[in-house]
C-alpha cells in the first residue's frame, strides 16, 4: 500500500478543498493517506480580522497539523500552498524550514513529490509558486512527478507543473479542478508504486 502525505497551507479554503480532493482520490486508489495542514504563523490580530481567513482557521482548528515525520513516513508527498507574490506562503515555508534534520539524514530523498496551488487570478503566480516547490524537492533529493501534458485535462487547465486553481470569487472546485487533481494523484501514486516494486 502506497503511503501519501498531503501537506498544505490554505488561508481561505481553496487549497484545503484541493487537498481534500487529493485525499479522497488517493483513498479510493487504495493508498494510505495523511492529510495535514501546516500551522498558522500569521499573528492572530491579522487573520482574525479577515472574515474568510478566520472562518477557515476555525474549520481546521481540530484537524491534524503537519510534522516533519509525516514526510518521513510517506512514499509520496504532495505539497499545497496558495500563491504569495509568486511563491509559497510563509506558513508553508516555515514548515519546510523544519525539515533540515531529516534532510541532513537523507530521510526525505527518493520519494515522489508534486505540488498544487491556488490564486485569485489566472496569472497570479501559480507557475512560479509550483516552480519554487520543485526547487525544494530537488534539494530534498526527491523524484519530481509533474502532471506534464499526460492527460487531456492538462490542455484544459493548462498547468504542466502541478495543479492550479483559479479562485476568482469562489473557492468551490469545478469539474476541471477535480479532474486535474485526480489525474495528479493517480500519476504520483502510479510512479510511487513502481518505485516501491
Amino acid at each position: 500500500m502506497t503511503k501519501i502525505a498531503i501537506v498544505y497551507y490554505s488561508s481561505y479554503g481553496s487549497v484545503h478543498a484541493l487537498a481534500e480532493r487529493a485525499a479522497q482520490t488517493a483513498e479510493k486508489a487504495g493508498a494510505e493517506v495523511r492529510l495535514r495542514h501546516v500551522a498558522e504563523t500569521a499573528p492572530e490580530e491579522v487573520w482574525s480580522s479577515v472574515e474568510g481567513w478566520a472562518a477557515h482557521r476555525a474549520e481546521v482548528a481540530d484537524r491534524p497539523v503537519a510534522e516533519p515525520a509525516d514526510l518521513e513516513w510517506a512514499d509520496v508527498v504532495l505539497l499545497g500552498s496558495g500563491t504569495r507574490y509568486g511563491s509559497v506562503t510563509s506558513q508553508l515555508q516555515s514548515f519546510i524550514d523544519t525539515l533540515g534534520p531529516l534532510w541532513a539524514e537523507g530521510k526525505l530523498a527518493d520519494k515522489v513529490y508534486a505540488g498544487f496551488t491556488a490564486s485569485q487570478t489566472a496569472h497570479g503566480g501559480q507557475e512560479t509558486t509550483l516552480l519554487s516547490m520543485l526547487t525544494t524537492f530537488v534539494h530534498l533529493g526527491g523524484i519530481i512527478v509533474p502532471p506534464g501534458y499526460t492527460d487531456p485535462v492538462k490542455f484544459t487547465d493548462g498547468n504542466p507543473y502541478g495543479v492550479g486553481k483559479v479562485t476568482g470569487a469562489s473557492s468551490e472546485l469545478t469539474d476541471d479542478d477535480h479532474a486535474a487533481m485526480d489525474h495528479l494523484v493517480e500519476r504520483v501514486l502510479s510512479v510511487g508504486a513502481k518505485l516501491a516494486a
